[in-house]
């Protein structure tokens, strides 16, 4: 993205107080999916309940509800009067309804000695060793852990930091980290989610520089200029524009430019509104949580609830899982021509289409399914647990034409991704494309979208909401139970 615009000034960051209203989360429970150890890709024979066990503390549901969300880390660079600050106001202006904390790389300055103080003007401010990285990527990591940091205040006066006073910084949704050379160490790059470089004129820097460090830090002009020329400009080529090229966002002029900005910040909500799995599997997609989705979650999942109102709400639930997935399939533009006589542009449905439901609890799922897709053929596949050591493929019945065609695959509840995995690998062995291939449940354990994503990268997962993890037994916690005989009536 290269967006342009003009900032007509710099404003200073104000210190913005810490709202209180958390975010409204996406899903039920989030599981910080950056806490996982990344899983062996899985063999053709499905996970044994060995390495399952193997793997069960990392998925434990009491550390899957305790773990802190991780926040958003923004990195916002640029030269000296850039308009960093402005950028970096007018995102968290944007961002009311989350918690949004700037840190300031300034505030890491490291203290002149007595004899570096004499010799101020010979001390270069805009070289890397002048900024304690050091404390700045401790204070970073603990604020990206969920802990309140304490930021030092420099004194731009006495080039020294403040031994009595400090900024109290809280954990936070979003944190922006701004400064001139926070894209040149690789730790602090690492740690951010987004990059973003402020790209204005060197002209227009040093009118802002001169006004900011005469008004602000009582300097006078002839310093500044001389400063400027032997130090600025120099770290500016060497350190800063060198660094320009790790940003993945460039917003030439600045704060001005509101197209880039408000592109940027509709970015973010889309981040902080993502389960952490979304996040790292792109092919996994939640339906927008909603109060209603919510509503039917916590009746479904309500033990006492009666057979006849489990399945009207879960059929309800399905259906939304179902409209969700048809909208990622493959459209072609289509001419009507209205009862007006008016011509309405629009689009064509895909023809080639079918469902494969596992047997049984995906049964469920095929009614909704034939009602958004009129005389669509349904395949089935059977799955059988043996023992403690995986599951065995018992039957199986799909269209002979299967591999031309687009295949959801049906299946409410995403445990482990042990049937899941033999089932998607009996498809991509009759030829279907694993690309093709979008499996639709109402809810997914974090275990088993690891599972299948690293296995097969290339086909989608649409679920209403990712839960906790897995207990001891390898039930979804919290879970909804047996779905196949709570909707069937054959539960006890």
């Amino acid at each position: 993205m290269d967006c342009k615009a003009h900032a007509s000034k710099e404003s200073t960051m104000p210190e913005k107080p810490m709202e209180e209203v958390m975010m409204d989360a996406a899903v039920g429970a989030h599981f910080s999916g950056r806490r996982f150890s990344p899983l062996s890709t899985p063999a053709a024979s499905p996970l044994s309940a060995k390495a399952s066990q193997l793997q069960s503390p990392q998925y434990s549901s009491s550390a899957a509800v305790d773990a802190p969300k991780q926040p958003f880390v923004i990195g916002v660079s640029g030269g000296t009067a850039s308009g960093k600050t402005t950028v970096c106001d007018m995102i968290i202006q944007q961002l009311h309804d989350h918690r949004v904390v700037c840190v300031n790389q300034d505030s890491f300055y490291r203290g002149l000695t007595a004899e570096e103080s004499v010799h101020v003007q010979d001390y270069n401010f805009d070289h890397p060793d002048a900024i304690d990285t050091e404390q700045l990527l401790e204070c970073m990591g603990k604020l990206k852990s969920g802990y309140s940091v304490n930021v030092p205040i420099y004194d731009f006066k006495s080039h020294r930091r403040s031994s009595e006073s400090f900024r109290k910084v809280n954990a936070s949704d979003v944190i922006i980290l701004e400064g001139i050379l926070v894209f040149h160490d690789a730790r602090v790059r690492e740690m951010m989610d987004m990059k973003i470089f402020v790209d204005t004129d060197a002209d227009i820097r040093l009118a802002r520089r001169i006004r900011r460090d005469t008004v602000e830090r009582g300097r006078d002009m002839n310093s500044v200029l001389e400063q400027y020329g032997r130090f600025v400009k120099p770290a500016f080529d060497d350190f800063v524009l060198p660094s320009k090229k790790y940003a993945d966002v460039i917003i030439p002029r600045g704060g001005e430019n509101h197209v880039a900005i408000d592109l940027i910040v509709q970015h973010i909500q889309t981040k902080l509104g993502q389960h952490d799995l979304c996040k790292i599997y792109s092919n996994v997609h939640v339906i927008q949580s909603t109060f209603q989705i919510r509503g039917m979650h916590t009746l479904i999942r309500d033990r006492n609830i009666t057979t006849p109102d489990f399945v009207f709400y879960s059929d309800r639930l399905i259906r939304l899982v179902v409209e969700h997935g048809l909208g990622h399939l493959p459209f072609s533009e289509k001419q009507v021509v209205t009862p007006t006589g008016s011509v309405y542009m629009g689009v064509d449905f895909c023809k080639k289409l079918c469902g494969v439901s596992i047997v049984r609890s995906g049964e469920s799922m095929e009614n909704a399914l034939r009602a958004c897709c009129k005389g669509i053929k349904i395949g089935k596949i059977l799955i059988h647990r043996v023992g403690d050591n995986g599951k065995q493929l018992i039957y199986e019945k799909l269209p002979k034409d299967i591999s031309e065609r687009h295949v959801l695959l049906l299946d409410p509840v995403l445990g482990t991704g042990n049937s899941a995995n033999q089932a998607i690998q009996l498809l991509i062995e009759k030829g279907v494309p694993e690309s093709r291939i979008i499996f639709l449940n109402l809810i997914s354990a974090p275990e088993g979208i690891h599972c299948v994503c690293q296995r097969f990268p290339s086909l989608k997962i649409v679920t209403s909401e990712i839960d906790a993890g897995l207990n001891e037994e390898f039930r979804v916690i919290p879970g909804l139970g047996e779905f196949g005989d709570r909707y069937f009536g054959t539960d006890n």
